[in-house]
């Protein structure tokens, strides 16, 4: 570009002086690809410093590139609104839906441009087939490719200056049902019952408080939130000398200079309150009972392999001679929670149950239960058409499921159509009384309520995120939403975030919050392991839903279809009612952006079953067959352990 054209940027964007090479070199390509002069491109970037509220941001490499972005999210919304137009006026002149030329919005772009829903198509999805998924013999009945019609364009050649890859049709996806991995694979998968049972097989019941999680969110006191996280280090404390019988004597202050050896039990930090933890930045924190709450550098040298990620409560042994640093010789194992059990009365209560009804037969072997599991989001970034639901309620359907266990978000915030608010709705509602629960009414009840009257004796557990338009509790941990103006079958039931839970014997936990990815982006690791087992038992080890503190940076998390993702929400005056009691779960559901994977750590069945909807793609859900237990005999009154994960079959799925 000539000189005079740097000059301009220089005086238009720097304000008289000179600018990097390479923000130069960014802001000549914004102007080409939008095809501005420097002038316009000036006034788009006054516009953005004006709508974020920052007159005076400075044209830096990362300012230019989150304009850059800026710009091509307007020109995304842009398209979809005039294809939306266009498709509307398709429909109303009785032509061809695109789908029958091979997915072309326009159907002459061959697929180029991504669809978007109309009022008319969330209207089709309230009255059409069953659950509106094309079945496998229509999408076998499908050509195999489209006709081949290129008309380039002014949208098509901005499209792919911009390098948008449209994203596939959801009929089109590879490979539907395809089994990705399974746990006890010796156990064999059992055929379906032919019919629905005439009573539910499962009874529900909840392990946890959930008054507790109605509390005022972010209403809290800095010394509310130091004695919750200083409570946790004495709790441990306590665990640690009962569990290796260790006297009063034996614990120490380890930022006190000393010559004794002594265990110290403290939460892992940083001595930085940015980047990534690392050895050199090991610090342990101190309870104010056991050490005046002071931060004490980390001596790792004399150990070869340990795991740390910061808020993780530790029992070192070791000694601070120099009074510079607590030199470590030993970790102390940390006790777990029992494993769950029940007596044998109990345990024969729920075999009963399992059989179906009064009419069983004595004699009948009770079927397994069959449990999906899922977690949104559940619709690709580009509409609102909820395809990888209704694929789910099929399944669902088609295997007479016992129980749906479906983590949010459901209606995602961070969906760049629900965050911009550039959607349609049904032709029946008016847009100026409709609320986000008119939404979730239309979009997810309607479905959910369909696969109820098919199959009345189904159970349906909905587990909330911070990412969920219809909660207002948006921290973690989380209330359940309100059932009121969702419309809801009573088979749906609403729990909090996170929740432990009774099905029948089974001992459920669940928490929708992404801590696996969270854990995985700032842990300290000086030894090679399954990295998957290793995150899942560190919140069986630290007996929480989400030990990690404080939460990652969340410009180090996923991107999502509206920016940059909302992160954990902790509300750390109330992270006690995060805590597992009582006992271990015996499944651990725990969605992750990492890849979807079933394990037994420490003989608890953790599953992630992966989101089902990516940003662009379907994804994956979990199938979990439980087996009943064994006729019981003896006393009673004995306790037995449920030992769910050697009597379950986990199959990760595509949907």
């Amino acid at each position: 570009m000539a000189d005079d054209t740097v000059d301009e940027l220089n005086e238009r964007f720097g304000a008289g002086k000179q600018l990097d090479r390479d923000v130069i070199l960014e802001v000549q390509s914004v102007m080409k690809i939008y095809g501005l002069s420097a002038q316009d491109a000036y006034f788009k970037w006054d516009s953005y410093c004006l709508k974020m509220e920052s007159p005076e941001m400075k044209p830096s490499m990362t300012n230019i590139r989150l304009f850059k972005q800026d710009l091509q999210d307007a020109l995304e919304r842009s398209v979809r609104s005039h294809t939306s137009h266009i498709k509307t006026e398709k429909r109303q002149a009785a032509t061809p839906r695109a789908g029958a030329m091979g997915g072309d919005v326009f159907g002459m772009l061959d697929g180029l441009v991504p669809k978007t829903p109309g009022g008319t198509k969330l209207n089709k999805s309230a009255s059409s087939k069953k659950f509106q998924t094309p079945s496998a013999a229509r999408v076998k009945q499908e050509p195999a490719s489209s006709p081949i019609f290129k008309t380039p364009g002014k949208v098509e050649d901005q499209l792919r200056a911009l390098g948008a890859l449209p994203p596939s049709s959801f009929s089109d996806r590879p490979n539907p049902g395809e089994i990705m991995e399974v746990l006890n694979e010796n156990m064999p998968a059992p055929e379906p019952p032919i019919c629905p049972f005439n009573e539910p097989r499962i009874q529900l019941k909840p392990a946890t408080e959930k008054k507790k999680l109605g509390y005022k969110n972010w209403a809290m006191k800095l010394s509310t939130v130091s004695e919750v996280l200083d409570d946790r280090i004495e709790d441990f404390k306590d665990w640690v000398q009962e569990y290796h019988r260790l006297e009063d004597t034996a614990f120490g202050n380890a930022a006190a200079q000393g010559t004794t050896e002594i265990v110290a039990v403290g939460r892992i930090a940083s001595d930085s309150a940015e980047g990534k933890l690392n050895q050199a930045s090991l610090v342990l924190e101190t309870s104010r009972r056991q050490g005046g709450g002071l931060r004490v550098r980390l001596d790792m040298s004399k150990m070869k392999g340990f795991q740390f990620f910061p808020g993780q409560i530790v029992a070192a042994k070791g000694i601070n001679g120099s009074g510079d640093g607590f030199t470590v010789s030993q970790l102390l194992d940390v006790p777990l929670l029992p494993s769950a059990a029940s007596s044998r009365s109990a345990m024969e209560v729920v075999r009963q149950r399992l059989l179906g009804g009064p009419d069983a037969m004595d004699d009948d072997n009770p079927i397994p239960l069959n449990i999906i599991i899922a977690s949104g989001p559940y619709t690709a970034d580009d509409d609102l058409d909820f395809e990888p639901l209704h694929a789910l309620c099929n399944v669902a359907d088609a295997i007479n499921a016992d129980a749906m266990v479906l983590c949010g978000p459901f209606i995602d915030i961070c969906h760049p159509l629900i965050a911009s608010g550039d959607f349609d709705l049904p032709d029946d509602v008016d847009p100026d009384t409709a609320t986000i629960e008119t939404v979730f009414r239309h979009l997810i009840s309607s479905t959910l309520n369909k696969v109820v009257s098919c199959n009345p004796s189904i159970t349906i557990m909905l587990v909330p995120s911070v990412r969920d338009a219809i909660d207002k509790h948006v921290s973690w941990p989380q209330e359940e939403f309100p059932r009121k103006g969702l419309g809801l079958a009573k088979q749906v039931k609403v729990v909090g975030n996170p929740m432990t839970v009774l099905m029948n014997e089974i001992r459920l936990g669940v928490s929708s919050q992404d801590v696996l990815f969270e854990l995985k982006t700032e842990e300290l690791v000086t030894k090679p392991g399954d990295a998957l087992a290793r995150l899942s038992k560190h919140l069986i080890e630290q007996r929480h839903f989400f030990p990690l503190f404080p939460p990652a940076d969340r410009n180090r998390l996923p991107k999502t279809g509206a920016g940059t993702p909302m992160g954990a929400m902790l509300d750390a005056g109330y992270l006690q009612l995060g805590e597992m009691v009582m006992a271990k779960p015996d499944v651990l559901v725990v969605p992750s952006d990492l890849p979807p994977f079933a394990k037994v750590v420490e003989s608890v069945l953790v599953i992630n079953p992966g989101h089902i909807s990516k940003r662009r793609a379907a994804n994956t859900y979990a199938k979990l067959t439980v087996q009943p237990p064994e006729p019981m005999t003896g006393d009673p009154n004995d306790i037995v352990g449920h030992e769910i994960f050697k009597r379950s079959r986990v199959e990760i799925r595509r949907i």
